[in-house]
C-alpha cells in the first residue's frame, strides 16, 4: 500500500506548478488587453479630434462660400433705382441708305434720390444720347459689342452731364510701324500719367448711375 501511495503524493506536487504557470498567462492576456483597450481608446480620441477640427474648417470653408455667393446677388433690402427714358427715334450716319433707330433706354442708378436729381436735367441728358446715337452706323448697332459700347458711351455722357468725373475707356496702345507701314489714324497712344491719376480719384467716388439698359432697340 505505501507502494501505491507514493504516486499520489507526486501527482499532489504537480499540481502548484501548473497552476502558477496558467496564472502568469492570465496576467499577462490581462495586460495586453489593458494596452488594446488603452490604444483603442487612443486612436478614438485621434480620430474624435480629427473629425472635430474636419467639421470646424468645413463649417468655416462653407461660411465663406457662402458669404462669397450671397455677395453676386442683388442687395434686395436695397435695390437700385431704374429711370426710363422716352423712346429715341432718330436717323443714323449710313452713307449709302437712309437708316434710323427707335431705342429704348433705361437708367439704372443708386436710388430713387439721385433719379429725382437726373430728371431736373432729363433735357440735357437726351440731347447728348441723340448726339450719339446720329453718329453710329447701321452696322455698328446691329452687332452687340456696338451695342455694349453705345451703353458705355451713354453712361460716360450722362455722368459728365450730371457733374461726374468719368475717364474715357483705355486704348490699346499702337503698334510699331516698320519702315512701309501705313499708319492707322484711329491708334491712341497709351493713358498719360495725368489720367492715371484722375482714374484713382474717380475709383474713390463711385459712380451714381450703375448702368444703361436697352428696353427697345429697332434698326431700320
Amino acid at each position: 500500500m505505501s507502494a501505491a501511495a507514493a504516486p499520489t503524493v507526486t501527482a499532489g506536487a504537480a499540481v502548484p506548478a501548473k497552476k502558477g504557470k496558467k496564472k502568469l498567462i492570465i496576467i499577462a492576456v490581462a495586460v495586453l488587453l489593458v494596452l488594446l483597450i488603452a490604444g483603442g481608446g487612443a486612436a478614438f480620441f485621434l480620430k474624435k479630434r480629427a473629425a472635430a477640427q474636419a467639421a470646424e474648417n468645413g463649417d468655416e470653408t462653407t461660411a465663406q462660400a457662402d458669404a462669397a455667393h450671397h455677395s453676386d446677388k442683388p442687395d434686395l433690402k436695397h435695390p437700385p433705382t431704374f429711370l426710363p427714358l422716352d423712346p429715341f427715334v432718330v436717323n443714323l450716319a449710313d452713307k449709302d441708305t437712309d437708316r434710323y433707330a427707335q431705342v429704348g433706354i433705361t437708367i439704372e442708378v443708386v436710388d430713387a434720390k439721385f433719379a429725382e436729381q437726373m430728371k431736373l436735367f432729363m433735357p440735357a441728358i437726351r440731347n447728348g444720347i441723340l448726339m450719339i446715337l446720329a453718329h453710329k452706323s447701321s452696322k455698328e448697332l446691329l452687332d452687340r459689342t456696338g451695342k455694349e459700347e453705345l451703353a458705355a458711351e451713354i453712361l460716360r455722357d450722362a455722368s459728365r452731364t450730371m457733374g461726374i468725373e468719368v475717364d474715357e475707356p483705355e486704348q490699346p496702345v499702337a503698334a510699331k510701324k516698320t519702315e512701309g507701314e501705313e499708319v492707322i489714324d484711329d491708334e491712341v497712344p497709351a493713358p498719360t500719367k495725368k489720367k492715371a491719376k484722375k482714374r484713382k480719384k474717380a475709383d474713390a467716388e463711385p459712380n451714381p448711375i450703375k448702368h444703361v439698359h436697352f428696353s427697345n432697340f429697332i434698326v431700320q
